[in-house]
């Protein structure tokens, strides 16, 4: 099990930056995939961004070039650094954790932090 603490976010202008924190109850060094993904008011939940293990990254399309993910493993910690703010960026941030145990995929996730962002 893993639980998973949100943190970062607010009210922001359009152009502004926020800082996403998302901490894990117990070591991330073994964790396959740390990712972010938000939900918009009437839309599906959607992938921001994924970290691997390696290191590797993905991002969406929309936030490429604007958004960076980051893990911090002595932290238990993973971080999205968001730049340049769109008010279409406005959604629920949620963490995500993927790990690969007993064969089998296990995900948990975090109880999501909003951001809202300003025109």
């Amino acid at each position: 099990q893993v639980q998973l603490v949100e943190s970062g976010g607010g009210l922001v202008q359009a152009g502004g930056s926020l800082r996403l924190s998302c901490e894990a109850s117990r070591s991330i060094v073994s964790i396959d995939t740390l990712g972010w993904y938000r939900q918009a008011p009437g839309k599906q939940r959607e992938l921001v961004a994924v970290i691997t293990t390696g290191g590797s990254t993905n991002y969406a399309s929309s936030v490429k070039g604007r958004f960076t993910i980051s893990r911090d493993n002595a932290k238990n910690t993973a971080y999205l650094q968001m730049n340049s703010l769109k008010p279409e960026d406005t959604a629920v941030y949620y963490c995500n954790v993927r790990e690969f145990v007993d064969n089998s995929w296990r995900a948990y996730w975090g109880q999501g932090t909003q951001v809202t962002v300003s025109s």
